[in-house]
């Protein structure tokens, strides 16, 4: 029989070594002639945009005000200056209850997708961390992109054994751009401290956490590391089969690209209202599987706006785009699942103090354990209580650095990174799902407590779903 050579694979064939996973953070704070430059391009850019959308309001005749010519100006601008500030729109899009209403509406036009590379420069990238000609790597590839991001863009294949697949590659030169844009992006923040809304926002705060997720992202090894580990939790507890996210195929992936299963759907915030789909229900399992990942697993999907959320043509919903993924230290997991406790099942919010003074927080406060329980069902209770459509995730945070505050620290980091993710839901909470009030919906937690959540499903007399 004739030899039939092996097919072409890349440096991370059956996993990355370890040495792939380490994410290298250049410092923030160094600011040199290209940041100084790139400074000056950013503010005068800003200015210019945000002047002409000014200058031509009055003769607008939809009504709306100079906030919103103003919002849109600055929007224009983070277009023209690239995938950094299209990725703070985003975000800023995607965070709606910390910035004014208006900027936060223009930058959803920062969620559509952005001009691709060109096919040839893709394929560069994709030959140069694989080692092997696109042709010889793959069936088919479509140099026609399915969708193009600030960072990347996705590509349909197939692989040799006829599975269809997609590739996700970084654009050529992304890492060293956004470096240097995240660097004027900080000094800027920091200037803009002296305003009170900023401070409030923390606003060099957000630029640290955009740098810490840009280059954790720029990473692809990291990030279909956490996504294979997402996946594999899912089914942890032997349900959630109706909830997924993308296989991995080791084989095909790079430095900067990362090959993996192509799922069919279309994002949640676009199924019909006349589908016939219980859109409530589909939330719910996924916000259950979420759930998990936060407080029992490690990596959780930190980017959970309804276009990372599909509803596939099999009637699954999907995770997409794990790009930014938070993972909590296993204290603060501890210290989340108590507050679920304590909102969904028996009050004793006492215990979350336990936990947060056996890290050394409230150590010099005048205050027992009932006291400082008190003031986090204060602060939090009331919201996680709340129908999700209701909440504005300003309301969050302000309580946390109020909390924070009354126990002599900045504010407790850990709980605010959780907020900031329910946040996320905010948007299609009320479209999708009315009156749902996450920090009560037992459904969520049952494989968190599984004999109180049973017991308590009993003495109110619910069915949970599957």
């Amino acid at each position: 029989m004739p030899d039939i050579a092996p097919r072409p694979t890349g440096p991370y064939a059956g996993g990355p070594p370890a040495s792939a996973l380490h994410v290298d953070m250049p410092p923030l704070e160094r600011f040199g002639l290209r940041e100084a430059g790139r400074t000056v391009v950013i503010g005068v850019v800003l200015l210019v945009s945000v002047l002409l959308k000014l200058l031509a309001w009055p003769l607008r005749p939809d009504g709306r005000g100079p906030a919103d010519a103003a919002a849109e100006g600055t929007v224009d601008a983070f277009e023209v200056l690239g995938p950094t500030f299209v990725k703070l729109g985003q975000l800023m899009a995607s965070s709606s209850g910390v910035f004014p209403k208006p900027l936060a509406d223009a930058c959803l036009r920062c969620l559509d997708d952005v001009a691709p590379v060109p096919a040839d420069r893709a394929r560069a990238v994709i030959e140069e961390d694989l080692g092997h000609p696109v042709g010889e790597l793959f069936a088919r590839f479509d140099d026609v992109p399915l969708a193009a991001a600030s960072v990347g863009q996705v590509h349909a294949c197939v692989l040799h054994d006829g599975r269809e697949a997609v590739v996700k590659v970084q654009r050529p030169g992304i890492a060293h751009r956004m470096l240097v844009d995240l660097r004027a992006a900080y000094v800027g923040a920091r200037l803009l401290q002296a305003f009170e809304f900023f401070r409030i926002a923390n606003a060099t705060a957000i630029i640290r956490d955009l740098h810490s997720s840009t280059m954790t992202e720029l990473n692809s090894a990291v990030e279909a590391d956490r996504q294979s580990r997402f996946r594999e939790c899912i089914g942890a507890f032997g349900d959630n089969t109706t909830v997924t996210t993308p296989q991995v195929y080791w084989d095909y992936c790079g430095p900067r690209v990362i090959c993996m299963e192509r799922l069919r759907g279309v994002p949640m915030d676009r199924v019909p209202a006349d589908a016939g789909i219980d859109t409530s229900l589909l939330i719910r399992r996924g916000v259950k599987v979420w759930i998990e990942s936060v407080v029992l697993h490690g990596p959780f999907h930190g980017d959970v706006h309804a276009g990372n959320l599909w509803l596939l043509d099999d009637g699954r919903l999907a995770f997409l785009d794990f790009g930014i993924v938070g993972e909590l230290p296993e204290h603060w997991r501890a210290i989340l699942r108590d507050l679920f406790r304590a909102t969904a099942i028996d009050g004793d919010f006492a215990r979350v103090a336990r936990g947060i003074r056996a890290l050394g927080y409230t150590s010099g406060l005048d205050a027992d354990d009932a006291e400082i329980g008190m003031q986090v069902a204060q602060a939090l209770a009331p919201i996680l209580g709340r129908d999700l459509g209701q909440l504005r995730l300003s309301d969050l945070i302000v309580a946390l650095i109020r909390l924070g505050k009354q126990w002599g620290i900045a504010s407790p980091e850990e709980l605010v990174l959780f907020g900031k993710q329910l946040g996320y839901f905010e948007r299609y909470a009320t479209a999708l799902a009315p009156g749902w009030v996450i920090g009560r919906d037992l459904y969520l937690l049952r494989n968190v407590f599984p004999a109180e959540v049973a017991r308590r499903a009993a003495e109110q007399g619910l069915e949970l779903p599957a």
